[in-house]
């Protein structure tokens, strides 16, 4: 550990999914300087968020929980947010001065808990500090229906990822030798899908990968996949079509965002600050990017949805060039932190700290064998394939379609999900099994549940996600000197 405390920086990005990259094998180079930056530090590829929905994943970053645990298990339920101590409260106590610089759509209030913030959303920022050129360009951002199918006709300098960096730059340079925690969180590249010449013509359609799955296979997941096909297509009856610009401009701004983070490394480089960062890139959930001919996200937690980057550098992290073998989630990346800037992990945390492994140093590999993701907000499912009405769960506004993918038919009932190696295991509050073998079958297309040539790889994954449900209990005894709650100082609990 440094002799004075790290700065920290987590970039995240939202809606983000892991494997459109150059690092993982993707043959379209989307994000160069990322992938240049992981192999300087410590990467994982069997990284997942705690659900594939923003709020719930956002709270369990800033908690070091599971949903389950903090309450949030869905975009509607932020008050309901549980935990003792969060990233900013941990932060605050070390010494650390903090901003919000971006999306927050977390329970944060960050008037109470950030020395700095500049607010941003999907359309646009807020506040009148804005120029009258950067107004226009949010209010324009409110009249795209899901993808603009021309390149946006505003400057870069106009775009959210510009604008955050700018405004991250500015309050460093500010910060002078005071040690800082900064959220700079990218509201892209999450829908509407736009992006400004040169990102829009950089990956031409026609020049893109063919998708793996679509529409049949689509109908083969079950009730929530048809009907979120059905309410896209009774918002954007030509959605089929916009697909391959939804796919261009999505990978555009994944470079637009790219080009923006070199920016500030670069700053920091130049403001010698570079050397006592910590930084942490993730993002807090995946986008189907036209596979199964969806956009955005809704039903279940597929890979696509639930596995994210999440990439370590900074002082004392070692550089690899190949992936950490660890199944890791972003819940880990508090308790992680807390490390760095050197207290122990607050009562109630779930996620276990991962310093040992960015460091070299020994650790249980059983600890990391394995992975949990939830879904859902519980009770029965309201989907049966006959009742659903699309146009309930959205809206047409002055001809925006606006349709909520995370909606009542989409969200409803319990599924759990563990990964273990090549293996996937879902199972849903009725007992409905489904079983994949990610390796050979990464878009989860042949459920081989209860085949017993597979029989003894169910039964350990039961076992594993047996073992995630039980230790993901929150405690209910209070604190008592006649029964203290013994806990591992990383929260792991396995030898």
């Amino acid at each position: 550990m440094c002799a004075s405390k790290p700065n920290v920086i987590v970039m995240m990005t939202d809606q983000q999914r892991a494997d459109l990259r150059t690092l993982e094998g993707y043959p379209l180079d989307t994000t160069p300087f990322l992938d240049s930056m992981a192999k300087q530090g410590t990467w994982f590829d069997k990284a997942y968020t705690t659900m594939p929905i923003c709020c719930p994943a956002r709270t369990s970053f800033l908690t070091g929980r599971w949903p389950s645990s903090h309450r949030v298990n869905g975009n509607f339920s932020l008050e309901q947010a549980e935990y003792e101590q969060d990233i900013f409260d941990v932060a605050r106590e070390q010494g650390y001065k903090t901003a919000l610089i971006g999306k927050n759509h977390s329970y944060v209030k960050p008037e109470e808990k950030c020395d700095y913030h500049l607010l941003q959303g999907h359309w646009g920022g807020f506040g009148e500090e804005r120029t009258d050129e950067e107004k226009a360009y949010d209010d324009w951002l409110k009249t795209i229906s899901q993808v603009s199918l021309q390149p946006t006709p505003f400057p870069l300098e106009c775009q959210l990822p510009y604008r955050a960096v700018t405004a991250a730059q500015n309050w460093v340079k500010e910060m002078k030798n005071e040690p800082f925690f900064m959220w700079l969180s990218f509201p892209e590249p999450h829908n509407p899908y736009q992006a400004p010449e040169p990102y829009f013509s950089l990956f031409p359609p026609n020049e893109l990968p063919p998708l793996q799955a679509k529409e049949p296979e689509r109908l083969q997941k079950g009730a929530k996949w048809k009907f979120y096909g059905q309410q896209m297509e009774h918002f954007l009856p030509d959605y089929r079509e916009r697909i391959p610009r939804v796919r261009s401009n999505y990978l555009g701004m994944l470079r637009l965002i790219d080009d923006q983070i070199r920016r500030l490394v670069d700053f920091l480089q130049e403001q010698s600050l570079l050397d006592n960062t910590v930084i942490v890139f993730m993002s807090d959930h995946g986008d189907f990017v036209g596979e199964y001919e969806l956009i955005k996200k809704g039903p279940e937690a597929p890979e696509i949805l639930a596995r994210v980057p999440l990439q370590f550098i900074g002082p004392d992290i070692v550089a690899d060039e190949q992936p950490h073998r660890a199944h890791i989630s972003i819940a880990d990346v508090m308790p992680t932190l807390c490390e760095v800037m050197g207290c122990s992990i607050p009562a109630g945390v779930q996620g276990r700290s991962l310093y040992p492994l960015l460091t070299n140093q020994s650790y249980p590999e059983q600890e990391f064998s394995s992975i949990y993701v939830e879904h859902g907000y519980g009770g029965l499912y309201h989907v049966d394939g006959r009742t659903e009405d699309p146009s309930s769960v959205g809206q047409m506004n002055n001809g925006v379609a606006l349709f909520n993918e995370l909606n009542k038919f989409t969200q409803s009932g319990w599924l759990r999900t563990v990964r273990k190696g090549d293996w996937k295991l879902n199972i849903d509050m009725h007992g409905k099994c489904e079983l994949y073998h990610i390796a050979k079958d990464p878009l989860e297309l042949d459920n081989l549940h209860g085949q017993e040539n597979f029989r003894f790889i169910e039964q350990e994954l039961l076992t594993e996600l047996c073992r995630w449900l039980i230790r993901n209990q929150t405690s209910t005894l209070p604190e008592d000197k006649l029964y203290p709650i013994k806990r591992d100082s990383r929260n792991y609990m396995q030898p």
